[in-house]
């Protein structure tokens, strides 16, 4: 009998938890296929091909994933903490319902995923694409998005707190009745986007040139943000 080609992998506590094991496509695969989800601590996955596998369920924590490839991955209901994830891939997967924490994705691309009902809390998303994702419901909390590329999403009677969009694409995203709590939005595209309603006090409107206001009518400001547009006027808000 030819030797079995599977990955030793055991042993494999009764919860299916594997720690600090570096991890190639043919291992991740080889658990995926028990239909049960895996809880990895302080795994590399680091440059692993992980396209279209079903990763339903799984809990990833402190986890290597820099330059992972997820495309079209399923991975609806994982839950996400601490891990490094730089300029993975996760184009066209599907991470509903998911849950993702203190993780680092700068730079990654979420290109057509679908994203609904998960929530991003104190994550660093700077440089990410979220083109084309099917968002309804995504929350983000504490997150860095400078730079990242979010066009259409819509953040609509959304309580925003702690969300960096410094330079970030906004094209056409609708901030209507949303309220902004230490936000920034410095320098950030804001094409055609609607703020009727928005409460934007908490917010950042740094680089917003007076020619671009019209964009937050309806929306209220505070004091020194009116004084901040009038200034390059030349007139004085006492």
């Amino acid at each position: 009998m030819a030797p079995s080609t599977s990955p030793d992998l055991s042993p494999i506590s009764p919860a299916n938890t594997l720690e600090n094991r570096a991890l190639d496509r043919s291992a991740v695969e080889f658990l995926s296929k028990t239909g049960l989800p895996h809880r990895l601590v302080g795994c590399i996955l680091e440059e692993a091909d992980l396209s279209r596998l079903t990763l339903d369920g799984w809990v990833f924590e402190a986890c290597n994933v820099k330059q992972a490839n997820f495309t079209g991955a399923k991975l609806s209901a994982t839950t996400w903490s601490s891990c490094k994830g730089g300029v993975s891939d996760f184009t066209g997967c599907d991470l509903s319902e998911s849950k993702i924490e203190g993780c680092d994705f700068n730079n990654s691309n979420f290109r057509g995923a679908t994203l609904t009902g998960s929530r991003f809390e104190r994550c660093k998303l700077t440089g990410a694409n979220l083109s084309e994702t099917k968002t309804l419901n995504l929350t983000f909390n504490e997150t860095r998005l400078a730079d990242a590329r979010l066009p259409g999403l819509s953040f609509r009677k959304s309580r925003l707190t702690g969300l960096d969009f410094q330079m970030a694409d906004l094209k056409k995203c609708d901030f209507r009745d949303a309220i902004f709590q230490d936000c920034s939005l410095r320098d950030a595209n804001l094409v055609d986007c609607r703020f009727e309603g928005a409460d934007l006090r908490g917010a950042d409107l740094g680089g917003i040139r007076l020619l671009n206001a019209k964009q937050f009518k309806g929306a209220t400001i505070s004091r020194d943000q009116a004084g901040q547009l009038l200034a390059e006027l030349g007139l004085k808000v006492r």
